[in-house]
């Protein structure tokens, strides 16, 4: 048996924070969590900032024939072809040299700066100050800016540099290139340095000594027991620090860091703590099992029936060959979503009639995900699932020429479950993508269960462990901008119901491209019907339009998701439809090309409610 929460080295003030991280998924267990404090360096700083002024005529006319005449004009010689005295061109070019718009030599030269606010239509201002705080954090090995000063606390917590090496040497900010200070102020969100809009920070300077700053964070160890794999979270609050996590585990896998010293953690105790929940993990599952065998087994000495393929009550067991006449009978019932995991897969079940069956399922809209595997590690797989095989899978498409069967290598799992429209669950020993079933009998038996409690139970767990798995495609596709690993986490995720999360992950990663996909998958869900036209999803995916421009490379793709999309809308409810295309959006798909400009809103979604298309 597992140690208890009490009985782990858990913080008084995390318990909370502890219970809500295993309250997220069934598979993590907190093993540890301290907290410590460490220390920030703050260094007043004053940059200096050039913003622009529209220029006046003659302005534009010094800065224009400085640009175009061959050889460029000295001053007198422009003064002469304007008919003015050389004292009022003399003035604007010194007002010009000062805001480093000319060249400080004759004749009149065009400083590049003074090219990038000419082509604006403007001329730079005199810099003018602006006090800020750099901020230096040993655990990002970042420098960020802000403009309100950190309050100095007293934190009574261990000090996290008395376990680990914190580089804390002072930065010599004065030192940075200019170009590093800027990229950083606009990384801090500081809207200081916006060159786009002919803002420059042009200079900076320590003004003050810097300070330390004591700041509290936490540490967790967590064991993933889908994954077998223990991680170290810092966390600020309940934000999770991403670099500084991958740090310590990089000294911690280097052997640099200790668990023991650090939370009190010894790998004697990591071991037994893996082991006891590895195995109490196995006996839920099993546990729910036997639920289900249970029911089926007091439901036939209710009834006095021998027959076991008998109805009974709202669980039926299966033998043999009844098996696989039931699991294509349910597969063929499916209307929206299939979840299959079977530890192998090979040719003898996934042959072509099968794969025609789930082209037709693929047809009707309905959405596939196989998980297989039954090794730790993926290598270690004795019976991995055929290339050929997952080709053919990956091949299915619905009409719209989206994947609508994913399959993954999931592993560690002896389970095989089959669950269809949160409404039905086969479970037991049949292995469904690598045993038809039509052979000698080998005794085996299935449970095709509808107990609502129940199938929804199943359908958590494995549901979770789909989502798992595109939550780390989809960190894979980021870290390596892969968009092919990117759309395989929307289909997954599409699947689920989960489109939500998709759109969330599109906005906040700014992957635009990734925009007609979604619309495809959120497609998909209204035609399912399990997702509704008046999600605010649609609201959100359609304000990003304002975001794109006409010259994307996936411009024709967005057109057809769009209309696809509102169509699809408007044909069950015609003012839903409407209503999503404010006017804000009608700007946008007139801009876009998605509508005519002779088009009209009502007429647009007239189009679709008349024709049904």
């Amino acid at each position: 048996m597992f140690l208890a929460s009490s009985a782990k080295p858990i913080d008084e003030n995390l318990k909370k924070l502890v219970d809500e991280i295993e309250a997220q998924s069934p598979s993590l267990s907190v093993l540890a969590a301290r907290e410590f404090r460490y220390s920030l360096r703050q260094t007043p700083v004053e940059v200096n900032i050039k913003e622009p002024r529209q220029f006046n005529v003659l302005e534009e006319f010094i800065i224009r024939a400085a640009i175009e005449f061959q050889p460029p004009p000295t001053e007198d010689e422009l003064a002469s072809v304007l008919g003015l005295d050389s004292v009022f061109i003399k003035t604007t070019t010194t007002t010009l040299r000062s805001l480093q718009t000319l060249s400080p030599t004759s004749p009149l030269t065009v400083t590049p700066e003074g090219r990038l606010f000419y082509e604006k239509g403007s001329v730079p201002q005199p810099p003018y100050p602006i006090q800020i705080y750099a901020i230096t954090d040993p655990l990002s090995d970042k420098i960020t800016f802000q403009s309100e000063s950190l309050n100095e606390t007293t934190i009574s917590l261990p000090d996290l540099a008395e376990f680990i090496t914190l580089d804390n040497t002072i930065a010599d900010i004065a030192s940075l290139p200019i170009e590093e200070i800027q990229k950083s102020i606009q990384a801090s969100g500081l809207a200081l340095h916006v060159p786009e809009e002919g803002k420059i920070v042009t200079s900076c300077k320590v003004v003050a000594s810097t300070q330390k700053i004591w700041r509290k964070i936490s540490l967790f160890i967590i064991f993933d027991a889908l994954e077998d794999k223990l991680s170290i979270q810092i966390r600020n609050g309940k934000q999770i620090l991403e670099s500084a996590s991958n740090w310590l585990e990089l000294l911690h896998t280097e052997g640099k860091i200790s668990l023991q010293a650090l939370c009190k953690l010894s790998t004697e105790t990591i071991n037994f703590q893996r082991e006891a929940i590895l195995k109490q993990k196995n006996t839920e599952i099993e546990s729910r099992l036997e639920k289900i065998r249970q029911k089926a087994l007091a439901a036939t000495k209710a009834t006095g029936e021998g027959d076991n393929y008998k109805a009974l009550g709202e669980a039926v067991q299966l033998r043999d060959g009844q098996i696989s006449l039931a699991f294509s009978e349910v597969l063929n019932s499916a209307k929206s979503q299939i979840l299959i995991y079977s530890p192998w897969v090979n040719q003898a079940v996934v042959n072509e009639k099968f794969i025609t069956l789930l082209q037709k399922l693929a047809n009707r809209g309905v959405r596939i995900l196989i998980g297989h595997g039954i090794a730790r590690r993926q290598e270690d797989e004795d019976k991995p699932i055929p290339p050929e095989v997952e080709k053919k899978l990956r091949a299915i498409k619905t009409p719209d020429g989206l994947a609508s069967v994913q399959v993954f290598w999931l592993g560690d799992s002896h389970v095989k479950e089959v669950i269809v429209d949160k409404q039905i669950h086969l479970c037991g020993s049949h292995n469904w993508l690598s045993y038809r079933g039509d052979y000698l009998p080998r005794g085996e038996s299935v449970y095709k269960v509808t107990i609502p409690h129940q199938v929804q139970e199943a359908y958590e767990f494995l549901a979770n462990r789909f989502q798992n798995h595109a939550q780390k495609l989809w960190e894979n596709a980021l870290e390596n901008r892969n968009s092919q690993l990117a759309i395989e986490s929307l289909c997954v995720w599409g699947a689920l119901g989960m489109e939500d999360i998709a759109l969330k992950e599109i906005q906040k990663n700014n992957w635009l491209g990734l925009l007609p996909v979604w619309l495809n998958v959120a497609l998909q869900g209204l035609k399912s019907k399990n997702l509704s036209g008046e999600s605010e999803s649609f609201k959100t995916a359609l304000s990003l339009l304002s975001q794109v421009s006409i010259e994307e490379a996936f411009i024709e793709e967005l057109q057809q998701g769009c209309r696809k999309v509102i169509g699809a809308i408007a044909i069950n409810n015609p003012k839903t439809a409407l209503n999503l295309l404010s006017d804000e959006v009608w700007a946008q798909f007139l801009r876009l090309s998605i509508a005519q400009n002779s088009d009209s809103p009502d007429n647009f979604i007239s189009q679709y409610t008349k024709t049904g298309n």
